[in-house]
C-alpha cells in the first residue's frame, strides 16, 4: 500500500501530453500567449455572437469556424513533436500556415456569392485554394487529432481517383482531380459538411458550457460527492471512481480528460488501500469511457448522430440513458466482484467526507446539468440549451464567493472553450473529406452490402463484424471520424436485417468509443496507467475485463430496442434493463472467476454461457440463461456456507 498523495498539476499536464495529443501544445509567453488568446477568444465570442443572434449560412457559419481553428492549430501545435524547442518557440513556418488557414477560409467568405453562382464549375484560383484547404486539413488533423485519421481521409480521398484502377466491387469510374478538389471544398458534402456543422454549432456552445463549468469548481465537487456516498463501501475509491467518472461524463465527452480529471485523484486513493497500480488505473480508464455515452452532453458522434439520422438531440440522449447506467453499472460489478475477492475494504471514516455537508456548501453546482435537461426535455434545440445552461452556471456560480466567477475566469473560460474544440474541429473537417469521399463514389453501399454478404444475412454475424471494425477503427483515431466511417458503412448493413435506425446508429456510436480501452492501442487506459505509474498493455487488459460485461449491452438493445426506449413501455424497458443486470453480472463473475467465493472451470463457462444467453431477449434462452446464473449462485451459497466464508455478494 501507498500513503494517499493527490497528484500535483505538474503531473497531470505530463500524463495529458503523453496520452492526449490535444493537451500537448506548445507553452508560449509574451506576445505570441497574447495573440494566440485573443485568437481563441474571438473564436468563442463568434460562436455565441451567431447562437443568440442566428446561425449564418451553412458555408459562412462553417468556414468562419474552420479559419479560426486552423489558425490556432497551427500556431499552438507544432509539426515536430520530439523537439523540446518546437514547444516553447514559434516557427515561421507555422505562422505561414496558420495564414493559409484563415486565408483559404476568408476566400470562401469574400467570394461567398460568386461560388454558389459558379455551382460547381469551379475556376483555377477556386482550384488551387481548394487543393490548399484539403492539404491544411490534412496537416492539422494529423497535428491534433493524430496520424490515423490523417491517413483514413487521405485514402478515402484518393479511393476517389484510383477507382478505375481497383478490383471487384471496390471498382468506379474515378473522378478527376479537379472535381474532387472542388467537392471537396466547393460543397456542403466534403470538408464543409455536416460534420463541420455541427462542430461550428452546437458542440462548441456544450464545450464552452463545461469550459465554464470547470471554472465553478464542479470536477472537485463531483469527487467529494462521489467520495461521500461510496467511499466507505467495500472497494470503497474504485467505486468512487466509477460513480464520479458518470457524474464527470454528463459534462464532458472525452475519455481521456475524465480519466484524467478524476483520476488524479482517485487512482492515488485507490492504491492508498491496496490496489495494485495496474488495477487501480484500469478501473478508472473503463469508468471515464463511459463518459461519452452518459447524457446529457455525450460525445460530438452523438450530435453527429442526431444529424445524420434526423432524429433531435434531445431524443438520442434519452435513448442513451439505460444503456449508459449499464455500462456504469457493469464496470460497478466487475470493480465490486474484485474487492470482494481480493479482500479490499473502504475508506477511513476521517477521509471520507459528509453528504450533508458537500450538498449544502457546494449542491448549487449541479443547478446547471439538472437546468439543461430540464430544457432539453422541454424540446428546445440544443443550441438554446446550452446558452441558458451556460448562463445558470455563470449565475449560480456568483451566489457564493469561493464559485464566484472573476472577469478573468470568464476569459480563461473563453479561452479555453475554444481550446477545447479545436481536436473536434479538426476531426469533423477530416471526418466530412470521409463522407465526401462516400458521397462521390457511392462506396458506403457497396461496403454495407459487403458486409451483410460477409455475414451471409446473420444478424449476430453482422454486429460481430461492425463490433470489430468500430474496436479496430477506434485505434488512434476519435470517435468522431470512427463513428462517421462506421455510420456509412454497418450502420446501412444493420438497418438493411431489420434493426431500427436509432439502435443500429448507437450500437456503431458505443463501440467506438468502448475502443479507448481496448488494447493495443487504449488511450483511456494509457492515461490511467500513466497516473497510476501502470504497464499500459496491462492496465489496458485488466480495463476490458472489468467493462466485459458491458460489451454485451450493444447487443442487447440491438436484440431489445425497448431498452433505447423504442415502441415500449416502462415495465418493457425494466424487464430488459434487468436482464440485462443479471447477465452482466454472470459473465463478468465468469471473467474474474468470483461470484460469492472462487469459481471453478466448470461454474465459469455456465456463468459465462448463462450471461450470453441474456442477451437474446427471447423467453427460452431468458430461462435457460437465468436458470444457470440461479444454479451456480445456489451452489456457491451453500458451499460459501459450509467452508464459513461471508456469502454476500
Amino acid at each position: 500500500m501507498e500513503e494517499f498523495k493527490e497528484l500535483t498539476e505538474k503531473d497531470i499536464e505530463e500524463v495529458r501530453a503523453k496520452v492526449d495529443m490535444e493537451s500537448n501544445y506548445r507553452r508560449l509567453a509574451g506576445t505570441w500567449a497574447r495573440v494566440i488568446r485573443c485568437l481563441a477568444v474571438a473564436m468563442s465570442v463568434y460562436q455565441l455572437y451567431t447562437a443568440v443572434f442566428g446561425v449564418l449560412p451553412a458555408q459562412l457559419q462553417r468556414t468562419w469556424h474552420l479559419g479560426f481553428a486552423l489558425a490556432l492549430i497551427f500556431l499552438l501545435y507544432p509539426s515536430n513533436r520530439k523537439s523540446r524547442r518546437a514547444f516553447v518557440s514559434m516557427y515561421w513556418l507555422d505562422v505561414v500556415l496558420a495564414l493559409l488557414g484563415a486565408g483559404v477560409n476568408l476566400y470562401w467568405i469574400i467570394n461567398y456569392q460568386d461560388i454558389l453562382m459558379r455551382a460547381g464549375d469551379a475556376t483555377k484560383p477556386d482550384l488551387v485554394v481548394g487543393a490548399i484547404a484539403v492539404l491544411l486539413v490534412l496537416e492539422a488533423a494529423r497535428r491534433i487529432v493524430g496520424l490515423p485519421i490523417t491517413a483514413i481521409a487521405a485514402l478515402f480521398v484518393l479511393y476517389a481517383y484510383v477507382g478505375p484502377y481497383l478490383p471487384g466491387f471496390l471498382s468506379h469510374r474515378g473522378f478527376s482531380v479537379e472535381r474532387i478538389i472542388s467537392h471537396m471544398f466547393f460543397t456542403t458534402e466534403g470538408i464543409l459538411g455536416i460534420p463541420l456543422g455541427v462542430s461550428s454549432t452546437f458542440v462548441f456552445l456544450f464545450i464552452l458550457f463545461g469550459a465554464f463549468l470547470e471554472k465553478t469548481g464542479i470536477g472537485q465537487f463531483i469527487i467529494d460527492l462521489a467520495n461521500a456516498v461510496a467511499g466507505r463501501a467495500v472497494g470503497g475509491p474504485a467505486k468512487v471512481a466509477v460513480i464520479a467518472s458518470a457524474m464527470q461524463g454528463t459534462i464532458s465527452g472525452s475519455s481521456v480528460a475524465n480519466v484524467v480529471g478524476t483520476g488524479s485523484f482517485t487512482i492515488p486513493l485507490m492504491k492508498s488501500i491496496g490496489y495494485k497500480a495496474n488495477f487501480a488505473g484500469a478501473v478508472e480508464a473503463a469508468a471515464s469511457t463511459g463518459g461519452q455515452i452518459m447524457p446529457p452532453i455525450m460525445g460530438a458522434a452523438a450530435f453527429l448522430m442526431a444529424e445524420f439520422t434526423g432524429i433531435p438531440y434531445a431524443r438520442v440522449a434519452l435513448a442513451a440513458v439505460i444503456p449508459a447506467l449499464l455500462y456504469f453499472t457493469g464496470v460497478g460489478i466487475g470493480v465490486h466482484l474484485e474487492a470482494r475477492r481480493t479482500g479490499l475494504t473502504g475508506l477511513p471514516e476521517e477521509q471520507v467526507p459528509r453528504l450533508g455537508k458537500v450538498l449544502r456548501e457546494r449542491g448549487l453546482l449541479l443547478i446547471p446539468i439538472l437546468g439543461l435537461i430540464v430544457i432539453m426535455a422541454s424540446g428546445a434545440t440544443p443550441t438554446k440549451a446550452a446558452l441558458l445552461a451556460m448562463v445558470l452556471a455563470i449565475l449560480v456560480s456568483s451566489i457564493s464567493p469561493k464559485t464566484r466567477l472573476k472577469p478573468k475566469d470568464v476569459l480563461d473560460a473563453l479561452e479555453q472553450g475554444a481550446r477545447g474544440a479545436l481536436g473536434v474541429a479538426a476531426a469533423t473537417a477530416a471526418a466530412g473529406m470521409i463522407i465526401g469521399s462516400v458521397t462521390l463514389t457511392g462506396l458506403g453501399l457497396k461496403l454495407a452490402n459487403g458486409l451483410v454478404t460477409l455475414a451471409h444475412g446473420n444478424l449476430l454475424l453482422t454486429m460481430f463484424f461492425a463490433m470489430i471494425a468500430s474496436l479496430i477503427l477506434g485505434m488512434g483515431s476519435p470517435t468522431t471520424a470512427n463513428y462517421v466511417i462506421t455510420s456509412t458503412i454497418a450502420s446501412p448493413a444493420l438497418i438493411h436485417l431489420g434493426v431500427p435506425l436509432l439502435a443500429a446508429h448507437m450500437f456503431v456510436f458505443y463501440f467506438g468509443i468502448v475502443a479507448d480501452l481496448t488494447p493495443p492501442v487504449a488511450l483511456a487506459a494509457y492515461a490511467g496507467a500513466g497516473i497510476a505509474k501502470g504497464e499500459p498493455m496491462a492496465t489496458g487488459v485488466n480495463a476490458t475485463k472489468l467493462a466485459i460485461g458491458a460489451f454485451l449491452v450493444p447487443y442487447i438493445f440491438v436484440m431489445s430496442p425497448q431498452l433505447l426506449l423504442i415502441n415500449t413501455t416502462v415495465f418493457g424497458a425494466l424487464r430488459v434493463a434487468v436482464g440485462a443486470v443479471i447477465g452482466m453480472l454472470a459473465l463478468e463473475a465468469a471473467v474474474q472467476g468470483w461470484l460469492l467465493k472462487q469459481a471453478g472451470l466448470p461454474e465459469r463457462a455456465a456463468l459465462a454461457l448463462g450471461g450470453l444467453m441474456l442477451i437474446d431477449p427471447g423467453s427460452l434462452t431468458d430461462i435457460v440463461g437465468l436458470t444457470l446464473f440461479v444454479v451456480i449462485y445456489l451452489l456457491q451459497r451453500g458451499s460459501a456456507r459450509r467452508q464459513g466464508i461471508n456469502y454476500v455478494l
